[in-house]
Order: structure tokens, then C-alpha cells, then sequence
């Protein structure tokens, strides 16, 4: 099982885009994305240095994959 890495809210966002995310807008502190495909998943990203580990786990479940497919997002 791959351990859940520590990433900033860039490098979230960055990874996300790979899959199909585009920034929708921002609102705040927090960085909405929206799927461009079937379906149009949201996902709010808070603007942080670092994101939680538990925040980063419901990011990733949320956009329907698992922390595997996750970790190849951002190399």
C-alpha cells in the first residue's frame, strides 16, 4: 500500500489537472475545481502550504481514485 504523500495545495491542484480538474474559481482560502468530464465532480482544495492528510485522503476518494493512482498523478 502506498503511504499518503505530503503535498502543497500547487502540487494538489497540479495533480488533479492530469485527470481532468480545471480551476472552476476561487473563493477565499479555498481553490474550487471542476471535472470537465462525466461526471462534474467539484472539489474545493483549501489553499494551504501543506494539506492534511485526512483532507488530502477525502480530495482523493472524492475524485474516484486511490492514493496508488494518486501518487503516479504527481510524478
Amino acid at each position: 500500500m502506498t503511504r499518503l504523500p505530503v503535498v502543497s495545495d500547487q502540487e494538489t491542484i497540479a495533480a488533479f489537472r492530469k485527470c481532468g480538474y480545471e480551476i472552476d474559481h476561487q473563493t477565499g482560502g479555498h481553490i474550487i475545481l471542476r471535472n470537465s468530464k462525466q461526471p462534474h465532480r467539484r472539489l474545493t482544495i483549501p489553499n494551504h502550504k501543506d494539506i492534511a492528510k485526512g483532507t488530502l485522503r477525502s480530495l482523493i476518494r472524492q475524485a474516484g481514485l486511490t492514493v496508488e493512482e494518486f501518487a503516479r498523478l504527481l510524478s
